[in-house]
C-alpha cells in the first residue's frame, strides 16, 4: 500500500480533540499526491488517484466502501454540523458505498449518502443530499438537498434543489450500468498496477520479461505485400502489418466474445515475435482460428513511447474480416449484410465507408428524418431504432428510412454508447434525392439557405452540397470549426495535424478557409472539424479531401 505523508491525524478543534486518524484497509491504494485527513474509514480494493483531498476535519467520520475508486482531484470534506445514517446503521458525515465511481474534479460534501454501484460525473456536486444505490450522476451536476431514489439518471448539466425534480428523474438504463461496471473494473486494473509498480519484485519480473521479448526481434528484411498472401485476412491488413514492421513497430492481437465487447473487455492473443512479414501473418492467422466467432483485432505498439500506433478490427463474430479504414471500403449487400460487387443504389461509397467504420469501432448507428421547413430550426425526428450490427443489414434500414421519409432530410448518426455522446453526423438524403456523390467531388455546389429572414448562396468549386451543408449548420448552431489534414503515410495511424481555427461569420467565409487549406495540402487527406465550445467537444468529423 503506498501511503506516505498523505494520511495525517485531525487538527484539534473545538467540536473534536480525539486526533483521529484515517483507517486503510491493506489492499488499497493511495497515491503519494492524494491527502486523507482525519476519521476516514478506507474499505478494500480502494482506490485514491493524485490530487484527491479526503479531509474530515469538520464533519466527521467518513467511510469509502470497497472497490471504490476516488479519481484525480476529488473533494470530500463535511460540515460540523449534519449527519447521515450509514448501511451498517452508524452516523457518519459522509457515506460512499462500494463499487462506486467518484469522477475527475467532483465534490462529494457532507451530510451527504451515496449508496452501493453509483457513478458521480466530472465536476458534478452533492451536497447535504442522499444519493439512492445504482444511481448514474452525469457531469457537470449539481444534487443539493434532495434525496435521489435508487437507480436512477442524472444527466449532464443538470440541477436538483428540489425533491419533485428528483422524483421526475429517469431510470437508468442497461447500457449505464454495462459503462459504470466498466470504469469500475478499469479502476481496480490500474489499483493492482500501481501496487505492482510499487514492489520492486513485481515490476522487476515485468521488465525482465519485457526486456526478453523487444531484445529477440529484428526486421532486417521484409516481404513485399505482393509476395505475400493470406486466406483469412484482406490485401490491405497485409499492407498494413508490413507498414507496422517497417517502421520498426511491435505488433500484438487481442480478442474479445460479443457479451464481453461492449464493455471493452479485450484478452490478448499469443504474443507475436514475428521476423518477417510472412510470420506475422501466420501468426494473426493462428489468432484468427484459435477465436472464430469472436472479434478480433490487430494494433501496433511504438516500443519508444510504450504506446498504441493503431487499433483494427480485422475480424467479426460473423467471419467477416474488416479493411483498414486507409482503403476503399467494399460495398455491401443491403439484403443479407454479405459483401458483393453491386453495393447499395441509394448510398454513396463514403457513406458505406462510413458505416463501416462505425461498427468496426463498437460505435451504434441511429437515423433521423426533418422536412425543409423544420430543417432550419434543426427539429430532427429518430427514424426506427437500428439494434443489428451488421453492415447489410444497416444498410437495408437506412435505406427503409429513406423510403418512409422521401422529399425530407435523412442522416445517418454515429453514437459512442459508453461516453453517450455523438461521433458523426452525415446527411444521406435531401428533398431532391439521396445524396450519391462523396464529400471529396470537385464538381462545382451551389447551395441556397435562408438564415436570419434572408437567403444566401454558397458555391464552391471544391466542397459538397453535404459538406456545405454541414458548414450551415454548425454557424447556426454556435459551433468552433476547424480542419486538420494528414498524408497518406499517417493516415493509417491517425496522425492528424491541426490546420487552424476557421474564424467566419459567414458561411462564404467559411468555404473560403476550407478551400484554401485544401488548397495548401493537396494530395492529402483534409477533414472538417465541428467543436461544441460549451462541452469541449467534437460534434463533426467530415473528410472533405482525400489524395
Amino acid at each position: 500500500m503506498a501511503v506516505r505523508s498523505i494520511a495525517e491525524a485531525a487538527p484539534p478543534t473545538p467540536w473534536s480533540r480525539n486526533l483521529a486518524e484515517p483507517t486503510i484497509h491493506p489492499s488499497a491504494f493511495l497515491h503519494s499526491f492524494s491527502n486523507i485527513i482525519g476519521d476516514v474509514r478506507i474499505g478494500a480494493n480502494v482506490i485514491i488517484a493524485p490530487g484527491t483531498s479526503v479531509r474530515a476535519d469538520e464533519g466527521t467520520p467518513f467511510y469509502i466502501g470497497e472497490n471504490t475508486n476516488l479519481q484525480d482531484g476529488v473533494v470530500v470534506h463535511g460540515l460540523e454540523k449534519g449527519r447521515v445514517i450509514g448501511d451498517d446503521r452508524q452516523e457518519y458525515s459522509v457515506w460512499i458505498g462500494k463499487n462506486n465511481c467518484i469522477t475527475h474534479m467532483a465534490l462529494i460534501h457532507g451530510p451527504c449518502y451515496i449508496g452501493d454501484d453509483c457513478f458521480i460525473g466530472f465536476r458534478s456536486t452533492v451536497f447535504n443530499a442522499r444519493v439512492g444505490a445504482g444511481c448514474i450522476v452525469m457531469m457537470h451536476a449539481l444534487i443539493q438537498d434532495v434525496e435521489i431514489p435508487p437507480g436512477k439518471y442524472v444527466p449532464s448539466g443538470a440541477i436538483i434543489t428540489n425533491q419533485q425534480q428528483a422524483d421526475r428523474l429517469p431510470d437508468v438504463q442497461a447500457d449505464d450500468k454495462e459503462f459504470a461496471h466498466h470504469v469500475v473494473g478499469i479502476n481496480q486494473a490500474l489499483r493492482a498496477g500501481y501496487l505492482c509498480a510499487a514492489d520492486s519484485k513485481c515490476i522487476r519480473a515485468i521488465r525482465d520479461e519485457l526486456n526478453n521479448s523487444y531484445t529477440s526481434i529484428e526486421v532486417d528484411v521484409l516481404e513485399r505485400s505482393d509476395e505475400v498472401s493470406s486466406n483469412s485476412l484482406g490485401a490491405e491488413t497485409v499492407e498494413q502489418v508490413r507498414y507496422l514492421l517497417q517502421q520498426g513497430y511491435h505488433i500484438g492481437t487481442e480478442h474479445v466474445d460479443q457479451r464481453r465487447f461492449r464493455t471493452g473487455s479485450w484478452t490478448s492473443c499469443k504474443p507475436i515475435e514475428a521476423r518477417s512479414l510472412g510470420e506475422a501473418i501466420a501468426a494473426l492467422e493462428a489468432c484468427l482460428r484459435d477465436h472464430s466467432g469472436e472479434y478480433v483485432r490487430l494494433f501496433g505498439i511504438d516500443p519508444k513511447g510504450k504506446r498504441r500506433v493503431l487499433e483494427n478490427i480485422i475480424q467479426r463474430p460473423d467471419g467477416v474480416v474488416q479493411a483498414s479504414s486507409s482503403f476503399k471500403a467494399p460495398a455491401y449487400s443491403s439484403n443479407n449484410g454479405s459483401y458483393n460487387g453491386n453495393g447499395s443504389s441509394r448510398l454513396s461509397s463514403e457513406t458505406i465507408d462510413q458505416i463501416r467504420q462505425l461498427l468496426a469501432g463498437g460505435y451504434k448507428i441511429g437515423t433521423e428524418h426533418v422536412d425543409e421547413r423544420r430543417f432550419r430550426t434543426g427539429s430532427w425526428q429518430s427514424c426506427k431504432p437500428i439494434e443489428s450490427s451488421s453492415p447489410g443489414d444497416v444498410v437495408a434500414a437506412l435505406e427503409d428510412c429513406m423510403d418512409n421519409h422521401q422529399g425530407e432530410y435523412v442522416r445517418l448518426i454515429g453514437i459512442d454508447p459508453k461516453a453517450k455522446r455523438r461521433v458523426l453526423e452525415s446527411i444521406i438524403q435531401r428533398p431532391n434525392g439521396p445524396v450519391s456523390t462523396p464529400s471529396s467531388q470537385s464538381t462545382a455546389t451551389t447551395t441556397s439557405y435562408a438564415a436570419s429572414g434572408t437567403t444566401a448562396t454558397a458555391t464552391s468549386s471544391k466542397l459538397s452540397s453535404e459538406a456545405i451543408e454541414q458548414l450551415q449548420q454548425l454557424l447556426a448552431g454556435g459551433f468552433k470549426i476547424s480542419a486538420e489534414h494528414v498524408d497518406g503515410r499517417r493516415f493509417r495511424t491517425g496522425s492528424w495535424a491541426s490546420c487552424g481555427q476557421i474564424q467566419a461569420n459567414s458561411i462564404r467565409e467559411a468555404i473560403a478557409a476550407l478551400e484554401g487549406y485544401m488548397n495548401e495540402y493537396q494530395g492529402e487527406y483534409v477533414r472538417l472539424i465541428g467543436i461544441d465550445p460549451k462541452v469541449k467537444r467534437r460534434v463533426l468529423e467530415l473528410i472533405v479531401q482525400r489524395p
